[in-house]
């Protein structure tokens, strides 16, 4: 095989399905050749050296063959499996959250290696974090500040002013925090405690290192992924199905802290 038909790359798993007899169809995340399909032929054989290597959320090292329509995997090797998310069905639904939300929020060979870098940090805060909400809202503003829809937190989004210290409203329309005199310029707009306000800043301006440590009631959790989640669906036009996968398995399994 020609050597320029070949290409070596680490990529992240985001979507797989079965394809033919016992081959694997897979949506993957790369640094340098973003968002790429693949076909994985022979993976769902159980002697194949591809098997385990090519799951979900896992991260490998990778060696492509270009196809006509399709690049197909030839070899690969595991770099980060992301274990405790295979362990654990909550984790692994904030984790299928987060990937749901950067697929949408992609398209297929636009190169962004700050977002696979976001992506593999994630997974691996997923993995071990205690406070797993905290964690998707963080990785969530990221990836908004990458894609180019940063919320406006600190002006107000309509007239432009400096954001006092006290209650305001937050519209997904115009992408930011209003002021009470600016509310009508959104009817849609919804209330923004102060306290959410403060936690967004937070985790919109310092690194996760320091967010980790931060402690949040569960009510103010509450509030901050009622909002966060509507901005998205409002941005995507879309409702997230892992978002409504995780509100229905929290409240069946009496998830109330995570």
């Amino acid at each position: 095989m020609s050597r320029d038909r070949l290409f070596r790359t680490e990529a992240i798993v985001l979507r797989r399905h079965d394809f033919g007899e016992a081959d694997r169809l897979l949506t993957l995340l790369t640094p340098n050749h973003g968002k790429i399909r693949a076909i994985a032929k022979g993976a769902r054989k159980p002697q194949s050296r591809k098997t385990g290597h090519v799951e979900l959320f896992m991260r490998t090292r990778m060696l492509f063959a270009r196809g006509r329509t399709l690049d197909i995997v030839t070899q690969a090797e595991l770099v980060e499996a992301y274990r405790p998310l295979r362990e654990d069905l909550v984790r692994v639904t904030y984790a299928s959250h987060l990937v749901e939300l950067l697929d949408r929020f992609t398209v297929e060979n636009d190169a962004h290696p700050e977002l696979y870098h976001l992506l593999a940090d994630a997974l691996g805060w997923l993995a071990e974090t205690p406070d797993l909400l905290l964690t998707a809202r963080f990785v969530e503003l990221r990836l908004l500040g990458l894609v180019g829809f940063q919320p406006r937190l600190f002006q107000c989004a309509h007239c432009q002013e400096i954001i006092e210290a006290r209650d305001q409203f937050f519209s997904a329309d115009l992408g930011g925090v209003l002021c009470p005199d600016c509310q009508r310029a959104d009817p849609r707009a919804e209330p923004i405690s102060l306290a959410a306000l403060k936690v967004l800043r937070f985790l919109q301006t310092h690194p996760y290192a320091t967010v980790v440590r931060l402690k949040v009631r569960r009510a103010l959790h509450t509030e901050l992924e009622t909002l966060m989640f509507g901005y998205l669906q409002h941005l995507l036009e879309r409702r997230l199905q892992s978002a409504d996968f995780l509100r229905r398995l929290r409240q069946e399994a009496g998830v109330t802290g995570r």
